[in-house]
Order: C-alpha cells, then sequence, then structure tokens
C-alpha cells in the first residue's frame, strides 16, 4: 500500500466515523442508546485502522510518530469517551438535583486526577514538544527509566507505542471534562439556561449559521480546537432550537460557489466595519 493510499483509507475512515457519530445523534436521543451504537461504530472504524497499519510500512519515524501520536489517538479517544460516558450514566443515581450535581462532580474529581498524575506528559504534549517522541511514539523504543502504563504488557506491539494510549485518554477526558462541567452547570442552571435558550432564535439562512460554525471551528475558537465539527453543529442546534440538516452536504455547495465562497463571513466583516466607522464619527 502507498502513502498515498494509506491516508486516503484513514481520511475517509475518519470522515465516516464522524458522519455515522453525528448520523447517531440527530436519531436518538438517550445517552445510554446512541452511546452503546457510536460504540460499535467506533470499535469498527479501529480494527479497520488496525488492518490498514498492518498493510503498510511507514517510510520513516517521523510517519511513525505522526500516526501513533495524531492519529490513531483521536480514533481511540472517542471509544474511550463514550465507554466512560456509558459507564457514568447507566450508574448515575435518579435523585433531586442537588444529589446528581454532587454526582458529577465526584466524577469530574477522577479526571483531575488523572491531569495531576500525567501533568509532565501532558504538559509536553499540549506544548506540541518532539524532543521525546521518538520513545514516546515509536513501536519497540520502550524506556523502562520512564512512566508506563500498568496495562503496558496487554498492548499490541505492533499496533502500540508506550504512549499513544496516554494521548488517546487525555483526548477523551477532555471530551468527558466539557460533558461534566456543561452537566454539573445545567443543574444548578437548568432554569435561567432554558428561559435563555428559548428567547434567542437563529433567523438568518442556515448556510449562513454553518458557514460561520465551520470558520469558527477551522479557528479553533471551541475548547482550544479539540471538539470535531459535528459536536460544534449538534451544540448550536440544540442552543439556537435549530435543524441544520445535512451540513456536509451544506459544507460542500459552500466549496463549489463560483465566487465569494465566505459570502455571509465577509458580510459579517462588512457590516462590523461599518458599525465601528459610525462609532468613530
Amino acid at each position: 500500500m502507498t502513502a498515498i493510499t494509506f491516508n486516503k483509507k484513514i481520511d475517509k475512515l475518519w470522515k465516516d466515523l464522524n458522519g455515522n457519530i453525528d448520523l447517531v445523534h440527530r436519531n436518538k436521543t438517550d445517552v445510554l442508546n446512541y452511546a452503546e451504537e457510536i460504540l460499535m461504530d467506533t470499535d469498527a472504524a479501529i480494527r479497520k485502522l488496525k488492518d490498514y497499519a498492518s498493510q503498510y510500512t511507514f517510510r520513516d519515524w517521523s510517519e511513525e510518530i505522526t500516526f501513533f501520536k495524531l492519529t490513531k489517538p483521536k480514533f481511540v479517544s472517542k471509544f474511550i469517551y463514550y465507554s466512560k460516558l456509558l459507564s457514568i450514566e447507566s450508574s448515575r443515581p435518579y435523585a433531586d438535583p442537588l444529589v446528581l450535581k454532587k454526582y458529577y462532580e465526584t466524577e469530574r474529581s477522577n479526571l483531575v486526577c488523572f491531569y495531576q498524575e500525567n501533568r509532565d506528559f501532558i504538559s509536553y504534549y499540549r506544548r506540541n514538544a518532539t524532543y521525546l517522541d521518538k520513545k514516546y511514539f515509536l513501536r519497540f523504543k520502550f524506556d523502562f527509566k520512564m512512566r508506563l502504563s500498568p496495562e503496558f504488557y496487554s498492548y499490541d506491539y505492533e499496533f502500540s507505542t508506550s504512549h499513544d494510549h496516554l494521548v488517546s485518554q487525555l483526548l477523551a477526558n477532555d471530551l468527558l471534562d466539557h460533558y461534566l462541567t456543561h452537566k454539573i452547570n445545567s443543574q444548578s442552571e437548568s432554569d435561567y439556561s432554558s428561559d435563555l435558550i428559548d428567547s434567542v432564535e437563529w433567523t438568518a439562512p442556515k448556510v449562513a449559521l454553518i458557514e460561520l460554525i465551520c470558520a469558527l471551528h477551522q479557528t479553533r475558537c471551541f475548547n482550544s480546537g479539540r471538539s470535531e465539527i459535528n459536536e460544534i453543529v449538534r451544540w448550536a442546534e440544540k442552543t439556537l432550537n435549530i435543524n441544520l440538516g445535512n451540513y456536509h452536504k451544506t459544507l460542500g455547495e459552500i466549496r463549489l460557489r463560483k465566487t465569494d465562497r465566505t459570502k455571509f463571513i465577509s458580510l459579517l466583516h462588512q457590516n462590523m466595519e461599518k458599525y465601528l466607522e459610525d462609532l468613530d464619527e
């Protein structure tokens, strides 16, 4: 398998997985139901990813590092996230908001422990450092002087490095932290939030909102760029009480525009400039 074919297969696999996740979220609202289905889809995607990797020989250490530092973790993190989500929600008490808030706070405290225990590596990863990449993200390069996972010997050496799973856990926990924070806040602010959401409605064309969401996503405006666009779309739909439909198709139509592909962004720029000019007068 050539490098071009390998990368194209992975890109399609990632796009298809996110499309499936988005579809499940649109059709199912119960977290237990959608988490189970997404886990099955993600498991199938990871198995395909492993199969692709087994058929491909990395051209150099840099390419192998990229795969285990960036590519594989984004797939595995989805599986970890929805596994934890399923565990948390299937065990949550059916109680009053205060008890439920305490439950979510306890779950979130477990994440804090993870961040503290792995703070050195997390700092390394989030700073986009590279000086230890050959030890962290190359297969068969385990340094036993470094801290290794207790599950180390359960790993598939052909499809694992010493730290790619830790990256997956970090990405998953970042998503889970966002989810739990939202749940905690919603228990104490549910009435206020409901009134606020009901009072705001998107009245511009749907295509304009999709264009704006895509621009914000590309500028890494949400969760330091860790949120996927389908998650942002779902958040916008829920917050603004709107159904954006097949936004992938709409983005394709935006891409095919003959002139001014960022028509709404241009309009925002013009109106903002005019507003500032009026203030100057």
